[in-house]
């Protein structure tokens, strides 16, 4: 007699508890390969990624490029949202360490709130779950401690939790001590050696930089993949009325990989004011985005963190919409 399958499907909103999730995704490895490949996709151009002697010289190793080490961070969280319809929020982003090509990273989700939507007539019940995000290195070292919202469907489209946990109470505010921890010790003067062209004394605020050319996006279920983002939304296209999502941070990565365009010695992105996606992605959109100088710090020993905005839009046939509002904190020298 055929015995009854069971499904193998992350939770609904009603599953969650508060406290920390019991699942953890496989540790990754960052290689050269991952790496190659992560920049077959989105295309990132930050040269201490790309270029192993100068950033021996820099950083005393070689650089996991920051993109595919959020991409993973994220990735190993979508346990919790394996059936996420979309995310709301980023908050607290910052790196405390940037990993180097080797290094393994290990990542634990906990649930720390949960707020039903307010039912509408017609419309399946979803609830939004705040979540933070710790990973770390293989030998403990701390390297991402952010938050994410997701919204996700509940069981009984019509049910009601009774849960109403105060989302506003998450904490927000950037740590300066720990992005400037961060970059400890790097010689940016050893990047202003060796890299001709501007650097941080030369960037203007105000300054809006128009950046030509677009990038179509592909390999979309590919990225997702390879970072272990589990999300159904981004594989299987009967999952989303709307057919298959592009997973945000392929939009990111592309927007990063554009801003480092507009100026080709950023030397890394430190942490994210804010980034709000505005509207879906699909593969085959192409993406076009202008970058914004928004303040300058200065470090002592010279360069500085500089606070950047890029606004992204999708050209799909004749139409385009705005689909990333994304404010962060780039390092020059």
């Amino acid at each position: 007699m055929e015995s009854e399958a069971s499904t193998v499907a992350g939770p609904y909103f009603e599953d969650l508890e508060i406290g920390p999730f019991p699942g953890s995704a496989p540790a990754l490895t960052l290689t050269d390969g991952l790496a190659a490949m992560h920049r077959s996709i989105v295309g990132g151009r930050m040269r201490l990624a790309l270029d192993a002697e100068l950033s021996r010289r820099v950083i005393g190793g070689v650089l996991a490029p920051p993109g595919l080490v959020w991409d993973v961070a994220i990735g190993q969280s979508t346990l919790v949202t394996h059936r996420v319809i979309a995310n709301l929020f980023y908050k607290q982003f910052v790196f405390a360490r940037f990993p180097l090509i080797g290094d393994t990273l290990h990542t634990s989700t906990e649930i720390v709130a949960l707020r039903q939507n307010r039912l509408r007539e017609g419309r399946p019940a979803t609830g939004l779950a705040a979540l933070r995000i710790r990973t770390h290195d293989q030998a403990g070292r701390p390297v991402l401690d952010f938050y994410r919202c997701a919204m996700l469907p509940l069981r009984d489209p019509k049910g009601s939790t009774g849960r109403q946990d105060d989302l506003e109470s998450i904490p927000s505010k950037l740590d300066p001590h720990l992005m400037r921890a961060a970059i400890a010790g790097w010689r940016l003067d050893e990047f202003r050696k060796a890299v001709p062209g501007a650097h941080f004394d030369s960037l203007v605020p105000g300054t809006v930089l128009e950046i030509a050319g677009g990038d179509v996006v592909t390999s979309a279920p590919e990225l997702a993949r390879m970072t272990l983002n589990v999300a159904m939304v981004h594989h299987d296209a009967r999952s989303s009325a709307g057919g298959r999502l592009v997973y945000g941070g392929h939009t990111i990565g592309i927007a990063a990989a554009q801003a480092a365009r507009a100026l080709p010695n950023l030397v890394t992105i430190v942490a994210w004011h804010s980034c709000d996606h505005l509207a879906p992605v699909r593969e085959g959109d192409t993406l076009r985005s202008r970058l914004e100088v928004e303040a300058c710090e200065p470090l002592e020993g010279g360069g500085g963190l500089v606070h950047l905005r890029s606004r992204v839009r999708a050209d799909r046939g004749t139409e385009a919409q705005d689909v990333l509002d994304w404010r962060f904190i780039g390092v020059m020298a």
